[in-house]
Formats: C-alpha cells, structure tokens, sequence
C-alpha cells in the first residue's frame, strides 16, 4: 500500500506530468535539432577518413586487377604486379589507420567497416592463386570484384544523412562511381582475345554501366552534371562505346587498354571534383539548422517555464479550496454522521445543518453543496434501513413464533395418533409427517435467527455428541443417505445443544442436495485438543477454490442479513449460529471430490462423558426446556 500524500502534492504530482511532458518534449527537441546541425558537421569527417581513401583504396584494387589480368595473359612481368600490390596494400593500411578513427560512428557503419577489413583479409588468398596458376582470369576478376563491392556497399551506408538533397546527390554520385569500376571490370576483360563466358560478363557490364550513367545524370544537379556530360559526350567516350559492341561481337580492338585507362582516369577526377563540391555543401546547411536549433529551443523553454510558473500559481489555488473541502468532509464523516447515527440509535430526531464551502471554483463549490445532499441523504436512508431491518425483524419473529406454536400442537396430535395407531402403513406415514414437522420447525427457527433474536429450543443438561449428530440427521429430508459414524462419548452443554443441532442440520442438508442422490453423507465426530470436530462430507462435485474461500470469509465474519441474498439463508444461519457460541465452521475440499464441512466446537461447551452407574434404570426422555 502506498504512503498517503496530501492534496498539494497529488496536485503538484498531477501538474508534474505535463510539465515534465514539456521539458522532455523541449530537450528531444533540443537533441534532435542539434543532433542534425552535428551530423551534418560530422558528414565531413566521415568523407575524410571514410570514402576519400575508401575511394584510393578501390582506385588501386582496380589497378591491381588489372595487372593480374595481364599477368594470366603474361603481357607484363611479376615485377609490375609486385609494385602494384604494395601499392594496394599500403592504401588498405592508409584506409584501416583512418577509417578505425570513425567507425564507431554507428552500429551499422562499425559492421560495414569490418566486413571491408575481412575481405582486404582475403587479397593474400586471391594473390596465391594467381600466383600458383589455380586460378583464371574470370575467377580472379570475381574475387576482386567481389572485394571492390564490399567497399562500395560502406560507401552506401557513410551517405546516409537528414538531409535529403545531399543525400540523394551522394547516392547519385556513388552511383557514377560504380559505373566507372563497371568500366574498369570490362578493361580488365577485354584487352586480348575473349572466350564466351567472359563475353557474356563483358555484355552485362556494358548494359549495366550504361544503364547506372544515363540514369544518374538526369539526377545529378546542374553544378554537379557538367563535368560528366562533357566526358559522356566525349570522342574518346563514343570510340569506346564502338569498341565494347565490337567487343561483344567476338572482336579485340587493338587501342582498347589505352582508351578505356584514359577514361577511367578522367572519370575518376569528375568523381572526386563532384563529390568535394557536394561535401562542401554540408556545413552552410549545418549552421542553417544550428541557428534553427537555438530559435526553436529558446521559444520552447520559454513556453516551459511560462506554464510551469501559471501551473503552480493554480495548483496552489486549487489546493486550497481542496484542503477547505476535504475539511468539511472530515468534520462530517467523522463528526456529524456518527453523531446523527447515535442519536438514531437512542431514537431521538436529529437534524442536519447544511455543507458550506467557500470557492471561486464552481466543481468544487458544487461537490460541496453535493456533500451536503449526500450527507442529508446519508440520515435519511440510515433511517430507512433501521425501521426496515426492525420490521423486517418483527414479522420474522411473529411468523416464525406463530408456526412454532401450530407445528408444536401439530407435533402432540402426531404423537397421540402414533400411539393409537396399529397398522403399520398408518404408523409409517405418521412418521414421515412427524419427520417433515420436525424440518419445519427447524425452518422456524431459522426464521427467528434470521430476526436477531434466539430460538426457545434448549437442554437443561449436557447430551451425548453423538446424540446430537443423530438428532441433526434426523431433522434433514433426505436423512436414508445420512450416515453417522461411533464418536466418543463427550457431551454437549445442553443451552448450546439446540443450536448446535440446527447448525449441524443445515450443513447436512446441504450435503444432500449437492450430492448425488446415491451419494453417502458421512458424518464423524472425535475429540480435538481445544474441543470436539464433526466433520460433514458429502461426494458431490465439490467447489471452486474461490468459491471455497469466499464462503469460508462469510462463515469466519458473518455479514449482515441481506433480503435480496435468499439463496444463502442456510449459510447465514451457520454463521451466525457459529459467531453465538464462538464454533468455528471451515469448508474444504474432499477427497471424494466433494465438500468436508469441519465444525470446531470450544471446550467450554463439551462436558466429559457421563460416569456409569451401577443400578439400572428405566430410560427417560430428553427434557426439553422451551421457550415459547
């Protein structure tokens, strides 16, 4: 259970939500705002020590393809392949030394860097086989291709960035960029004869990298484009294009080699000139959203501390009139009320002055006046409900003394017509008329519990426990299916011995109509060390543990009788039979997949058993002390 709090801090507690919504609110703003100004700045450094030797390192890969393409064709000497390697090697360490200051930028540019830094693992295993001849010049060019895509795929992944026209402009450029190592891929194919495979990969790269260039300049900005439709445009560009259909023809044009490194190379300054021009536009955009960043957040704290500052002003007013109000209700629950109800009690009249509280605030002036009514309402109905409860109480007591008059009338005639009888179907059905007497005094008295009041049936001295089991079972309609087990021979104190018949009578009862009717209700007794236990166990179907619990809380504190409940009188009558003589009545499962019903009864009410004697006499009847 949490600590209480007062008025003042629920509603400064209440005020702190959106408060704190607002300052939230104002700092993800703040965050974000300047979160983009940075990672427009931080653009520049991921081009420095990301793509710009990113891009050398492909430029040498190219290179070194090339060389190794010439090598299997043995137009060139180991020498040149050498010089090249180390070349390439010393841009891979260039790209490792810069690329491990930023790659930690994020979780997505981290895994990219490391899938680069495994495949530059993989150069010394392509390097071999070319070396040791297992590998030809298609193969060799897939697994540098396949190297050179990895480092174009980090190139993808540093070009993200909030700004969408830089964005789509680096993607286009990258976009070129490929095409051209499209172009390197057909120089290091084509020079010399081709076989049909190779032709067939030098057929998909030209309509790749043709495809990759008419798209992208519709793309690129004007500033951007020129440069590259000067060198589309270009005489050497368009002998190329006539040499790749020859290519693809099956020929081997003589100049190939030299045209194609002329436009790799022109291609490349384009790139690098495109691509320092667009990363030149990230810092004026930087401080554009920078000067927006502090504008925004400036009108924003202001708003923040504007509301905090009206909201506790009305807080406090609020408090106020709430503390004057809780006040007033305080004086009534706890003075007014329990007053007017003990002045019921002694039946005195009583009058209620009205609730007045004073407030600007209309709610609260209205659920003052709202308390009042309902304080006024409270008496009447308290009222109400002690004349209907004495009533009701009183036409309970009438009906039921009046049927215990007629059933005890109705019980000396049935004994006088039993003892005049002499046919035995006669005397059978006087019986079971005496029996179905018995139940209805039994409901009488139930009647008279119901009231408040106490049933007249008693003993004058203690009787055997199992008499009284026997004398409960008797009084049930169903009482064939009733067994009752030896016990010992304890008593029972004999003002008690009524009720506890009538408690013991209800529960098996209800054994009997809960429980198939060619179901056994058994019914034990045995001594216990604070008293004596009947247990009352039936076969039935048994209950819920829920249900369990909630009626064992009704028999532990016995509720006040309520009208529209009449489905439960037997259990109301157990408990407040049991909260008489302080017997405790505990429901549980059983192991016949019914209901135990435990009876505890206290040691105060159970008598030793009865010493014998040694002469005999005649039995005598139970003497039955009444009442009414």
């Amino acid at each position: 259970m949490g600590r209480s709090r007062t008025i003042r801090m629920k509603i400064i507690g209440l005020l702190l939500v959106p408060l704190t919504s607002m300052v939230v609110l104002w700092g993800v703003i703040t965050a974000v705002t300047a979160s983009e100004s940075l990672e427009l700045r931080q653009y520049k450094t991921l081009w420095t020590n990301l793509r710009v030797p990113a891009y050398k390192l492909i430029n040498e890969i190219q290179n070194e393809r090339l060389v190794s393409a010439e090598l299997l064709r043995n137009t060139v000497g180991k020498s040149a392949v050498t010089a090249q390697r180390k070349r390439t090697d010393s841009a891979s360490d260039s790209f490792k030394q810069l690329s491990s200051n930023s790659k930690d930028r994020s979780e997505e540019i981290r895994t990219q860097v490391d899938a680069v830094y495994t495949q530059l693992d993989r150069l010394d295993a392509i390097r071999g086989e070319i070396d040791t001849g297992l590998s030809d010049r298609l193969h060799s060019s897939e697994a540098y291709n396949a190297v050179i895509d990895t480092i174009f795929g980090l190139h993808r992944r540093v070009a993200f960035i909030d700004d969408i026209p830089i964005y789509e402009q680096s993607r286009v450029l990258i976009d070129i960029a490929y095409a051209r190592e499209l172009l390197t891929r057909e120089q290091a194919i084509a020079f010399g004869p081709t076989t049909p495979a190779e032709r067939r990969q030098f057929t998909q790269f030209v309509g790749n990298r043709r495809f990759l260039i008419d798209q992208a300049l519709g793309e690129l900005d004007p500033t951007l484009r020129d440069t590259h439709v000067t060198l589309i445009t270009s005489p050497a560009y368009q002998r190329m294009r006539m040499m790749e259909d020859q290519i693809v023809a099956g020929a081997a044009p003589q100049s190939w080699l030299k045209t194609t490194e002329g436009l790799a190379k022109a291609f490349l300054d384009a790139q690098m000139r495109a691509s320092a021009m667009l990363n030149g536009r990230a810092d004026p955009v930087a401080d554009q959203v920078l000067s927006r960043a502090f504008l925004l957040t400036g009108t924003a704290l202001v708003l923040v501390l504007v509301s905090i500052a009206f909201s506790l002003r009305m807080g406090t007013r609020l408090s106020k009139e709430l503390g004057a109000l809780r006040l007033a209700a305080l004086e009534v629950a706890q003075e007014r009320l329990p007053h007017v109800v003990a002045k019921l009690r002694k039946g005195e009249t009583v009058e209620m002055p009205e609730l007045s509280v004073a407030s600007t605030t209309v709610e609260i002036a209205d659920v003052g006046q709202a308390f009042s009514t309902v304080q006024q309402t409270a008496v009447e109905a308290a009222v109400g409900q002690a004349q209907l409860s004495e009533g009701v109480g009183h036409v309970f007591r009438n009906l039921a003394r009046r049927s215990q008059t007629l059933l005890h009338r109705q019980r000396i005639q049935l004994e006088d017509m039993q003892h005049r009888a002499t046919d035995p179907d006669a005397l059978d059905d006087l019986f079971r008329l005496d029996h179905l007497t018995t139940r209805m005094r039994r409901h009488a008295e139930g009647l008279i519990i119901l009231s408040g009041a106490t049933p007249g049936r008693g003993w004058s001295k203690p009787v055997p426990l199992l008499d009284v089991a026997r004398g409960a079972a008797a009084e049930v309609e169903d009482y064939q299916r009733v067994t009752v087990e030896p016990m010992s021979g304890q008593r029972l104190a004999g003002p008690v011995v009524g009720d506890v018949i009538h408690l013991i009578a209800e529960l098996i009862e209800n054994a009997t109509v809960y429980s198939p009717v060619h179901t056994p209700v058994i019914v034990r007794g045995e001594e216990a060390a604070r008293g004596f236990i009947f247990e009352v166990e039936d076969r039935g179907l048994g209950m819920s543990p829920e249900e369990l619990a909630e009626l064992n809380e009704r028999l532990a504190s016995p509720p006040e009788f309520d009208l529209a409940d009449s489905d439960r009188l037997g259990l109301f009558v157990v408990s407040r039979l049991a909260a008489r003589h302080d017997i405790r009545v505990t429901l549980r499962g059983s192991p016949y997949g019914g209901t135990t019903a435990i009876v505890l009864i206290p040691d105060e009410h159970v008598a030793e058993p009865e010493a014998p004697v040694n002469v005999q006499e005649p039995a005598r009847p139970m003497r039955v002390v009444r009442s009414d």
